[in-house]
Order: C-alpha cells, then sequence, then structure tokens
C-alpha cells in the first residue's frame, strides 16, 4: 500500500508552528503538526517561575487572538503557556504529540520525515523548532577541571537559588541581561559580569511606555538610520556603557540582530545595579583553573556559580544533514518565506526579530502559507 503523501507538515507547536498550521488553513490546508514533548509549551513549562516576556503583550499574540484582559503587559510564565494552549484549541489545531523527528531525507518530488514514531512524506515541510533549541557554551580550557558550578543560562532555576551566593554572568547579550535583570531582585553576594564587547541594550520602559511597542517603526528604518537610532537611545538613556566598564561595541544593534541574529538586550534594572556598584564588569573569560575563572586581562575571579549566557544552536545539524541548508552552526540559510535551495523545505522564526517573536511568527507564517498555497 502506498503511503500518503501530506501537503504540509509542520515540525515544533510552539508559536511558530502554531501560526503556520493557523495560516495553512486559511488556504484550505490542512497541517500535520509533530511536537517532541508530550504537551504545548513544555520549554515554559521547565523555565523558573518568574519567567516572563520581554515583548509586550501587544506584540506577544498570533493573528487574530490577542490576550484576554487582565493580562500584564509583560506576560508571564503561566499566560503564555495558557495563551498557547487556548490558541491550539480555539483554532482545532490538531498536534500529534511524542514524535520526535530525527531525519529529513529528500524523495525526489517529496520529504520523507524519519520519526520516533516511524515515517511520514509530505510535499512540504515547515521547521518550527526555533533558534534557542540547545544550550551552546565555548570550550573554555580548564572547565572541566574547575571545582564551583558551571551551568548554562538555560539552567537559571529561580533566583532564589543564588542567595548568599557570588555570582559571574558571562555575556552581556539579551539572555545575560535576562539573568542580571531576575538576579538583582535576590540578597545574591557580589555579581560580576564579563563580556567581550559592549551591549547594545535598550530599556524594557521609558516612564509607562514600553520601548518595544515602537519596534514596527524601527524595523521599518534602513539599517544604518535603525543602529544610529538604537545607539542615540541607548546614550541618552544609560549614558557612556564604556565608563561602566564594557568595551566599546563593535556593531550596530539592527545590524547585530538582522545579520549575526543577536537581539538587542532589554534592561530591567540591571544597568542601574551596574551604576550602584551591585554588579561588576570585567574583562572577558579566557579560562579556567580549578578554583578560579580566569580572566583575559589575567586577573582570576572566585564565584560561587559561573552562568554561561552564551547562546543556543538550533540542532538542526543531524536533522538537515547532507541538504546543504544549514551554516556550520546550524543556523538555516535562509527563513520564512525566502527561496531556499531546497524547494518545500521550509523555516519560520528560526532568527530572533525587534518586532519579537510572537509578531514576526505571525508575519512569516501568513508568508509562507501564500507561497505554498501558491506551489499546489
Amino acid at each position: 500500500m502506498t503511503e500518503t503523501i501530506e501537503e504540509v507538515i509542520v515540525i515544533g507547536a510552539g508559536a511558530a508552528g502554531l501560526a503556520a498550521a493557523d495560516a495553512l488553513t486559511r488556504h484550505g490546508i490542512k497541517a500535520r503538526v509533530f511536537e517532541k514533548e508530550a504537551r504545548i509549551a513544555e520549554p515554559w513549562r521547565q523555565r523558573h517561575e518568574r519567567l516572563a516576556l520581554n515583548t509586550h503583550r501587544d506584540m506577544s499574540y498570533l493573528p487574530g487572538m490577542p490576550y484576554p484582559k487582565g493580562v500584564p503587559a509583560f506576560p508571564p510564565k503561566a499566560a503564555v503557556i495558557a495563551y498557547l494552549e487556548h490558541f491550539a484549541e480555539e483554532r482545532g489545531i490538531a498536534v500529534e504529540f511524542d514524535t520526535e523527528v530525527e531525519r529529513v531525507t529528500r524523495e525526489s518530488q517529496h520529504w520523507t520525515i524519519h520519526t520516533s514514531k516511524g515515517t511520514r512524506q509530505a510535499r512540504n515541510i515547515i521547521i518550527a523548532t526555533g533558534h534557542d533549541k540547545v544550550p551552546w557554551m565555548p570550550d573554555w580550557p580548564g572547565a572541566t577541571d574547575y571545582k564551583g558550578r558551571l551551568i548554562h543560562a538555560a539552567a537559571f532555576g529561580s533566583p532564589k537559588d543564588y542567595e548568599g551566593k557570588s555570582v559571574l554572568v558571562i555575556g552581556a547579550g539579551n539572555s545575560g541581561f535576562d539573568v542580571l535583570n531576575y538576579l538583582i531582585g535576590a540578597k545574591t553576594a557580589m555579581i560580576y559580569l564579563a563580556a567581550r564587547a559592549g551591549p547594545s541594550i535598550l530599556p524594557k520602559r521609558i516612564g509607562k511606555i514600553a520601548v518595544q511597542r515602537f519596534s514596527r517603526i524601527t524595523n521599518a528604518l534602513p539599517i544604518p538610520v535603525g543602529d544610529f537610532m538604537v545607539a542615540l537611545l541607548q546614550r541618552l538613556l544609560f549614558g557612556d556603557l564604556r565608563k561602566l566598564g564594557f568595551a566599546p561595541v563593535k556593531k550596530g544593534g539592527i545590524s547585530r540582530l538582522k545579520e549575526d541574529h543577536v537581539a538587542i538586550s532589554a534592561d530591567d534594572g540591571a544597568i542601574a545595579a551596574i551604576k550602584a556598584g551591585r554588579i561588576k564588569v570585567v574583562a572577558s573569560v579566557a579560562g579556567f583553573d580549578a578554583e578560579h575563572v580566569v580572566l583575559a586581562d589575567g586577573s582570576r575571579i572566585k564565584a560561587d556559580v559561573v552562568i554561561a549566557a552564551t547562546g543556543y544552536r538550533t540542532g538542526l545539524d543531524t536533522m538537515l544533514d547532507g541538504l546543504g541548508v544549514v551554516d556550520d552552526k546550524g543556523k538555516p540559510k535562509a527563513n520564512g518565506a525566502e527561496p531556499g535551495s531546497q524547494p518545500g523545505l521550509w523555516f519560520i522564526s528560526m532568527q530572533p526579530s525587534i518586532v519579537g517573536h510572537f509578531y514576526a511568527a505571525g508575519q512569516e507564517a501568513r508568508a509562507i502559507a501564500a507561497r505554498i498555497a501558491g506551489r499546489r
């Protein structure tokens, strides 16, 4: 018996995957959605209880379904989980849980998806597994001999876990400042921040106004103008960050976002804590010895906990091996409705965006669905 060839299979049932499945229904296409976890929003459930979006609720919902009244401006973990569950139910999106995709191969005019529950075939695949799936940290010299606690920011846990402890955060990107924003609310000992370069950073709010609400305007500007606006606002609000110990910024915030896929950091009190001496900015990390973190300037720090906010990988290297669609870091070479080298293979929300994950996912979903509908 010939195996049924699906029109579209979506891999991943997070915000992007749900947006893609919903957008396809508007073109009369019923997608099959695979999710390796046992329920919706499992990564959110596993994070610490104080986690919240850095994007405003008005920019953090999927097409046609705003958050219900009463949800805070920056939706907390529980609200996001409830929202995603409700979206899937309301839009009638059937998800096949506990189905992990292990490999994708090309078979003439269609694709074969090798899963933990057998193989499926499809004319189109939308990969919505996220750009921050696998925590990554450098292979620092001496790290394996280090006797202190070294963790990735993904394993942050609760701010209460760090009370009374000295902490070194490595990385001044978005996840690094997220960690700092939470740590300053706990009764820790000294906090250190090791950074190779100065951050591109904006406050979550100016007074009662959420800065991210202006992101669509910034996103529409030419990149050099966007870089200038971000740098100008940062300077006006925070002053010259080099005076706080940061190295010079090597590239503008919008350039880093669009070219290097590095998100602009969100400050929620960390910069004020640096100015007050609660957090000390130090040189970048060169390695470890048994008792200390060795810095690039030759100095050493002894910290109870070292948190590596050093980014993530997509984990797509193995799944898409041999297809030539990802770079050496596993990042897709095309995203959204951009034409890639493999017809029928699409990537959604695999790059950070200034307009936020949810809003960008909705826009990309519509564009991909229109392209797929046009290919039928």
